[in-house]
């Protein structure tokens, strides 16, 4: 401290400032305890004298490394030699042997890396520049010499960078001591990996940090008798609990909560969460994310680190559930019950949660919902259960969430203990202490109470450490130090954990008494304390109280010190969770010891707390510290942002101003004689001159400006307080007196300068004058010049001005002849073009026409041409199959032929039934045809006599007399001409009738001459096949005897072929045997066999052919559970098809004798289909199934015996899928095949032809068959949809008709007619729908147009039979109302294209051709001829008849169709077709 002696006018010193906490500046004037300042930056200032400090002007530049070096120990200098550090990158100081650490906020490898380990690795203490490695490696080489287990305590405020600084320290342990990497993941590895871990569950945001941590931590790291790392643990301190209920805005709850809600969609619909503003833990405060930090990216992070510290995937998804639980429970909120003080959930909202937090936490609903709102109270008489009013309840469910939090953080920490492993055996540990620092807040609660208290025990810690080192220090030097006081803050601990007396206790004996308030309590702590000096009582507040700690006073709120400080587990809470299904859950509750149950101790945070931080302190204390003191240099996390004030509070905090004034309290300013003598020696020149020992000469300076009080060490002189300045001031004076001689030579020989310029000067100055008055004539001359040449310029930019106007009027004008020439030039081009375009049109139609026609001739040539090749192939192979081969061989292909043929039979039977149906067909309607044109000429001929009978009479009534009789006979000449005109156009007709009649028995007899025909060749048919079967009974005498020479062959092959190939080989044989007829003992003797083959299969079984088929086997379970999942479509391809036939052709199972594969495929597709209704799986399978068959058409050839496999299934030519099948040979339109080449343009047609063998092909046919199953399905379902509603459509309601038939126009009715339609408009839905499906699963668009044609046909058939046999339903009005549904159906057909609706609107041509009879207007005009040709040809005249007999108008009242029409109608009513 200065004093009036050694500062002095011109002395540089420090005087406070509110902004800058310390500022620099130079003493102008001293008024007895006043002096006036003249600061650096310009500002005045007046302080008193004994609160300014002398300022070391000659300090380094870059400042020291030491501050114990410094020339003045005070406040400022420390602030400023950090400062200068700071600005220069060096964040490391030492004070001594403590490390003050000042957070950067960026990235500096460079002082991190192997190389700078390297270095610091073995150096002593204080040979390079400060450094964490530098406290880690003194700590590890003093366990390592002494033996001594050794401590290293990291603290600081929070963003001060304790984490990274506890990071680095464990990094450079790893590499002194740390496992090879040949033995696994290393300790330090395992406690460095749960980092992430408990940050996730233990940091959180807060006002100062993003990332703080919210509990002490304490990392034990163990090392063996050679040094080397062998185990670690990890020990927390007080997990602030409250934060899971309480957020304060602007901080955030902890990290896992928004994690989890950040989890992927599955996760999230699996414990139903949201958006982190729906929860009540979490909305407190509108921070929900931080700024550069991906929630979802921590989650996988944190996912993979507790795969890595060993937490097992269940008890992962268990610890989510309970956050999530945890969340949930936030949102259950209470409202008053119908009892007195009772409560309830508020709402089904409520309830829902309530809900999912038992689910979570796998308990009851109820239980849990009684456990929140009530409490069971035992007393000796009975057990009552009182309910809880929602405040209490409220108050419950926060502590049961507070308590799940606090259980499963000390889970995750055991967990990790145990996965990290502790060495037993280890004598030597370095212990890492990252806990937080001393808090101030402007609300300090319970946390902050402890969070102090532990600083508090730690900065008495530190006092005695600071105070041992000064010791070490004199005794080294061998001074007298026996005067050194010691500070130390005894009475704040007593204050705080005395017993009985302390704030602890009190607080312990509060919480213990039911009726005890926060406001008692304080009372309690002013009645106990009102005279310590350490404890202060606020005026303004009644629960308040403020302790004075060594960092400063704080001020405590106690209104939520009692609800924090209890620890105890509410018994209904307990019982609960132990019942809880969920073992993870019920492991966070044990079920209590006996003991623990009776016993009636009350257990509290602060009392734990004291325990956990008596145990730290007796770890410590048994160790060897070492300290580190983190610093933030700013609020705004940011780098090269130095705050004073701030860093001089941390200070404060920290301890480091305690250990400053501890030094300053011996000798704080130590000096090598050395530097001493060379900074002072100008005091006494003599002494330097006399060329005595340094030592002698410190003291004889010392000596002569009168100081007392200094020592003299061997290396160092010691000085006390304010010695240093006072010599500072003398070397100053004479300083001053020498400054003051070279100033005034300096002066004089700056005068003589400044003379001899000054008139050098003047000379110059004269010349300058001349010339700027020759510059001035210059200019004028020049501005003369430049002004003639300006209006040249004007008076030519003017006239090409006017020029330009008149060169724009003329471009205009001819730009708008141009125009005007060009579009008629357009004109005339456009309509040359649109010409060009009808001819190329109209020539293009003929061309294609022709082409078709070409096309189809060569269509017929090629069926022909390849007919014939298959009948020479047929021949080919007939002969092949006579000659003597393998044996094997023609046992199949006769087995073959002999089904083949039989299949050949049951195919001309067929053909046979169904040509004599064709037949009957044909020779009926050609009946029908003769019978109506009799009928026809017949009625000609009865109207041609009738007329001339009216005729006659009417020219007999029409006679006059005689004597006008010439021109009666004229008239009636004229009248017969007319008739008799009529008679030859009758005649005419008559001979056309029977013209048409002659044709009609002309086609009748080339029917019956077809017919016979086809008689014939069907009997031919059959002297073949009853040939064909003598010839199969001789082959099956063949077969027998061919059977006993294959015995030998089979047991030779037993003996030579491997044994899996023969046992199936086998087993085919006998399969195929049972198929083809072979006698019974046949069989018998060929069971035999395979028994005998089976019995040595296990002993000739080999490994290596036993490996292979088990990964076979392997494969193919792999496809069979892949393909039973849904896998989708790439490119419009339904992947499962393209993976089994990929799969089928890389394991060659098409040309296998034998495999279960195809089998096990078509159980699955079968397991697939079992639900009947769910059409999206329906078509997906039909989709893969029918992809799969066209792959299977293009890609098998039958080869040699396999391609004549019976058939047994009715014959795929005669059934849609066969015909399906067959037209897979060519590239049907829509499938899309190219994914099986991997997209190769070839697509279909670069598939190459395998030979199949029989279970290939018979696996073919099942996967016909299952096509034809789901396609029969898919359509079956849309039937039934669409039933109900068909008999809705038919008829108009009643309603309706009666608007119909009155015919009104207003806006009701045509909103009736909408509801009307509705029954139509649903059907459309359901085909939209189901066309989606069948579009979504890219079912082959030749399939979809069959399903859709099959379905109008039966709706076809549906309404039209509805029609003829319900007479309500042939109405005017009634068919208006089918026909707007039909409408409906048409303009769906119309959007659904081609390509998918096909040709389905045409399978309703008789319901439509029917309503639109129904509808036509003035029937009784219409001809026989014109309705049954032109109106409604598909509809015979039967059913046209009975349509006009059942038909009434109720609209306009008209008449159905006339009685011609009727009458010829009732003679071919005699049958009705309906469809």
């Amino acid at each position: 401290m200065g004093t009036a002696v050694n500062i002095i006018v011109g002395s540089h010193v420090w005087v406070e400032d509110p902004e800058l906490a310390w500022t620099d500046g130079q003493v102008t004037k001293i008024n007895g305890q006043e002096v006036e300042i003249q600061g650096s930056n310009g500002k005045k200032m007046v302080a008193k004298l004994s609160k300014i400090y002398p300022k070391d002007t000659e300090a380094p530049a870059g400042g020291v490394d030491d501050m114990t070096k410094l020339s003045y120990l005070h406040e400022p200098g420390v602030l400023e030699n950090l400062k200068t550090r700071y600005e220069l990158n060096e964040i490391y100081t030492y004070t001594g042997n403590i490390l003050i650490a000042i957070n950067p906020f960026q990235r500096l490898p460079h002082i991190y890396d192997s190389h700078m380990m390297q270095q610091y690795k073995g150096a002593p203490f204080g040979e390079l520049s400060p450094h964490v490695f530098a406290v880690a490696d003194v700590a590890y080489r003093a366990m390592i010499n002494e033996g001594k287990s050794n401590s290293i305590l990291v603290s600081g405020e929070s963003g001060a960078g304790k984490t990274e600084t506890t990071k680095m320290l464990m990094r450079y342990l790893a590499f002194l001591g740390g496992r090879a990497a040949t033995e696994g993941r290393t300790v330090e590895q395992q406690v460095l990996e749960s980092n992430p871990v408990l940050e996730a569950f233990g940091n959180a945001k807060t006002v100062r940090n993003n990332n703080s941590s919210r509990f002490g931590k304490f990392v034990e790291i163990q090392f063996d008798k050679q040094g080397r790392i062998s185990g670690a643990a990890i020990r927390t301190y007080l997990l602030e609990r409250s934060r899971v209920c309480q957020v304060s805005d602007p901080e955030r709850n902890y990290h896992c909560f928004y994690l989890l809600c950040a989890a992927p969609q599955e996760e999230i619909e699996k414990y139903k969460l949201g958006n982190p503003k729906s929860f009540h833990y979490l909305n407190q405060s509108r921070c929900y994310e931080l700024v550069g930090v991906s929630d979802a990216h921590d989650y996988l992070a944190t996912r993979r680190a507790m795969d890595i510290v060993g937490i097992s995937a269940k008890e992962q998804e268990a610890i989510f559930r309970v956050v999530a639980a945890i969340l949930h429970l936030g949102n259950v909120v209470f409202a008053k019950g119908k009892e007195v003080d009772s409560s309830i959930p508020k709402d089904d909202q409520a309830k829902f949660h309530l809900k999912m937090v038992a689910e979570l936490l796998m308990c009851d609903a109820a239980a849990l919902e009684d456990a929140l709102c009530k409490r069971v109270m035992i007393t000796p008489e009975e057990v009552i259960k009182r309910s809880l009013d929602p405040q209490s309840a409220a108050i419950s469910r926060d502590g049961l969430a507070k308590t799940i939090y606090s259980r499963l953080f000390d889970w995750l920490v055991d967990k990790i203990n145990v996965s990290i492993g502790q060495d037993a055996n280890s004598k030597s540990l370095i212990g890492v202490l990252d806990i937080y620092g001393f808090e101030s807040f402007k609300h300090n609660s319970f946390e902050q109470f402890c969070i102090n208290f532990t600083n508090e025990k730690l900065q008495q810690h530190f006092n005695q450490h600071v105070f041992k080192m000064e010791q070490e220090e004199y005794t080294k030097e061998e001074i007298d130090w026996s005067y050194i006081e010691f500070v130390d803050n005894q009475d704040v601990l007593d204050l705080i954990e005395k017993k009985p007396g302390g704030i602890v206790a009190l607080l312990d004996e509060a919480c213990m008494f039911p009726k005890s308030t926060h406001e008692t309590f304080a009372n309690k702590l002013y009645q106990t304390f009102k005279a310590h000096k350490r404890f202060i009582k606020p005026k303004l507040s009644r629960t308040d109280f403020t302790i004075a700690h060594y960092a400063g006073e704080v001020l405590y709120q106690s209104d939520q010190f009692l609800d924090k400080n209890k620890d105890y587990v509410v018994p209904e809470h307990q019982d609960l969770l132990d019942a809880s299904k969920c073992t993870f859950v019920a492991g966070l509750f044990p079920p209590l010891r006996e003991e623990t149950a009776k016993s009636t101790k009350f257990s509290s945070i602060g009392s734990r707390f004291k325990l956990q931080l008596q145990s730290l302190m007796e770890t410590l204390n048994s160790t060897e510290p070492h300290y580190i003191r983190c610093v933030k240099p700013n609020n705004l996390l940011k780098p090269a942002v130095f705050e004073n004030v701030n860093i001089m509070q941390q200070l404060r905090c920290g301890g480091v101003l305690e250990a400053i004034r501890i030094s300053c309290a011996g000798y704080p300013t130590r000096k090598p004689f050395f530097e001493f003598t060379n900074r002072f020696g100008l005091l006494a020149p003599e002494v330097l001159d006399a060329n005595v020992d340094e030592k002698v000469a410190c003291k004889k300076i010392l000596e002569k400006k009168g100081l007392q009080g200094f020592q003299i060490g061997k290396t160092k002189v010691f000085l006390r307080a304010g010695q240093m300045a006072e010599l500072d001031a003398r070397r100053t004076e004479v300083l001053s007196g020498a400054a003051k001689t070279i100033q005034r030579r300096v002066r004089t020989h700056y005068a003589r300068k400044r003379f001899i310029a000054l008139r050098e000067a003047t000379i110059v100055m004269q010349s300058i004058c001349r010339g700027r008055l020759s510059c001035k004539r210059f200019d004028g001359m020049k501005r003369e010049a430049a002004a003639k040449k300006i209006q040249k310029h004007i008076r030519r930019y003017r006239a090409r001005t006017n020029y330009k106007k008149l060169h724009l009027s003329g471009l205009v004008l001819q730009t708008g002849l141009r125009a005007m020439a060009a579009r008629n030039q357009f004109r005339f081009r456009k309509q040359a073009k649109a010409a060009t375009i009808l001819q190329a049109v109209w020539r293009c139609h003929k061309a294609a026409s022709y082409f078709k026609r070409l096309k189809r001739g060569s269509v017929v040539a090629q069926c022909r041409m390849r007919a014939k090749i298959a009948r020479k192939e047929l021949r080919k192979l007939k002969m092949e199959a006579r000659e003597t081969g393998a044996l094997k061989e023609a046992k199949d292909k006769l087995t073959k032929q002999v089904e083949e043929l039989t299949w050949r039979l049951q195919l001309e039977k067929r053909l046979r039934t169904d040509l004599e149906e064709a037949k009957a067909q044909e020779i009926t309607k050609l009946q029908n045809s003769l019978q109506e044109m009799q009928n026809k000429v017949e009625e000609a001929n009865a109207k041609i006599v009738k007329e001339r009978e009216e005729a006659a009479k009417k020219a007999i009534e029409e006679a006059t007399p005689v004597v006008q009789e010439t021109q009666v006979v004229a008239e009636d000449t004229k009248k017969i001409d007319s008739l008799t005109a009529e008679v030859e156009s009758l005649k005419a007709s008559l001979d056309s009738e029977k013209q048409r009649a002659d044709d009609c028995e002309r086609k009748y007899n080339e029917a019956q001459t077809s017919g016979e025909e086809r008689r014939k060749k069907l009997e031919e048919t059959e002297k073949k096949v009853s040939q064909l079967q003598e010839n199969m009974t001789r082959l099956e005498e063949k077969l027998t005897n061919l059977e006993s020479e294959n015995q030998v062959l089979r047991q030779q092959a037993v003996s030579m072929a491997p044994n899996k190939f023969l046992s199936g080989r086998s087993r085919s044989i006998i399969q195929r045997a049972a198929e083809s007829g072979i006698p019974t003992d046949a069989k018998a003797a060929m069971d035999l066999h395979s028994a005998s083959i089976n019995h040595r299969e296990s002993e000739l079984e080999d490994k290596p052919q036993k490996s292979l088929n088990e990964k076979q086997q392997e494969n193919q379970e792999l496809l069979i559970r892949c393909i039973a999942q849904h896998l989708g479509f790439a490119g419009n391809r339904p992947i499962a098809a393209c993976i089994i036939y990929k799969c089928l052709l890389q394991w060659r199972s098409f040309e296998v004798e034998r495999t279960s594969i195809f089998d096990r495929i078509i159980q699955t597709i079968g397991n697939a289909i079992e639900t009947q209704d769910n059409n999206d799986i329906l078509a997906y399978w039909l989709s893969n199934a029918s992809t799969l068959l066209l792959l299977l058409q293009r890609t098998l050839k039958a080869s040699g015996a396999a391609g004549m496999a019976p058939q047994r299934r009715r014959s795929s030519s005669a059934t849609l899928f066969g015909r399906m099948t067959q037209s897979f040979r060519g590239s049907p339109q829509g499938v899309n095949l190219s994914l099986i080449n991997g997209g190769s343009s070839g697509g279909v047609d670069t598939l190459r032809q395998v030979e199949a063998k029989y279970p290939a092909l018979l696996f073919k046919q099942q996967l016909t068959a299952y096509v034809e199953k789901i396609y029969g399905m898919i359509r079956d379902n849309l039937k039934k949809e669409i039933s109900p509603l068909l008999g809705l459509c038919i008829q108009a309601p009643r309603t309706s008709r009666a608007s119909l038939v009155k015919g009104a126009r207003s806006v009701a009715n045509t909103e009736a007619q909408r509801a009307l339609i509705a029954h139509w408009q649903g059907i459309v839905k359901s085909l939209g729908n189901f066309l989606n499906t069948l579009k979504a699963n890219h079912v082959p668009p030749f399939l979809v147009r069959k399903v859709f044609t099959q379905i109008f046909s039966f709706i076809n058939v549906q309404l039209f039979n509805s029609l003829l046999l319900r007479r309500e339903c042939c109405s005017f009005s009634n068919g208006e109302y089918v026909k707007a549904g039909l409408a409906e159906l048409e303009h769906w057909c119309y959007k659904a294209t081609d390509e998918y609706a096909g040709s389905a609107w045409d399978e309703l041509k008789h319901i439509r051709q029917a309503i639109g009879f129904l509808v036509i207007h003035q029937k009784p005009k219409k001809t026989l001829d014109e309705i049954s040709h032109d109106l409604c040809p598909v509809l015979s005249i039967q059913q046209l008849y009975r349509i006009s007999t059942m038909y009434w108008d109720d609209k306009y009242g008209t008449h159905s169709v006339s009685s011609d029409v009727s009458f010829y109608g009732c003679h071919y009513s005699t049958r009705l077709y309906p469809i």
